[in-house]
């Protein structure tokens, strides 16, 4: 079993960066598919951006695509959300999830993670 913890949220104006980060303990984070997820109160949880294991495939969403970066970091067992050029609209409660074994199609649903952190809000506002 795995447990993650997020952290790296907070407030920025629009146009700015933040770099969350989900730190992994109990198994190597690198044999796992590992996504970020955010959500709206009231809303559904949306994909927002996943890292293959091992060989390191990325999917992002579209609103996302260009100005966020998944990574990973066997060392410190953490993977990272670089997000740039932000809008207020990327303003909710981002959280990271874990599994093993999933095929591509299932990849940006998140029914089909079995472990989650707590999450961290990004607020973006001037």
């Amino acid at each position: 079993q795995v447990t993650l913890v997020e952290s790296g949220g907070g407030l920025v104006q629009p146009g700015g960066s933040l770099r969350l980060s989900c730190v992994a303990s109990g198994r190597t984070i690198s044999d796992y598919v590992v996504a970020w997820f955010r959500q709206i109160p009231g809303n559904e949880r949306e994909f927002v951006a996943a890292l293959k294991r091992r060989g390191g495939t990325t999917y992002y969403d579209d609103s996302v695509k260009g100005r966020f970066t998944i990574s990973r970091d066997n060392a410190k067992n953490t993977v990272y959300l670089q997000m740039n050029s932000l809008k207020p609209e990327d303003t909710a409660v981002y959280y990271c999830a874990a599994d093993q074994y999933l095929i591509q199609s299932s990849i940006r649903q998140s029914v089909h993670y079995d472990y989650w952190g707590q999450g961290t809000q990004v607020t973006v506002s001037s």
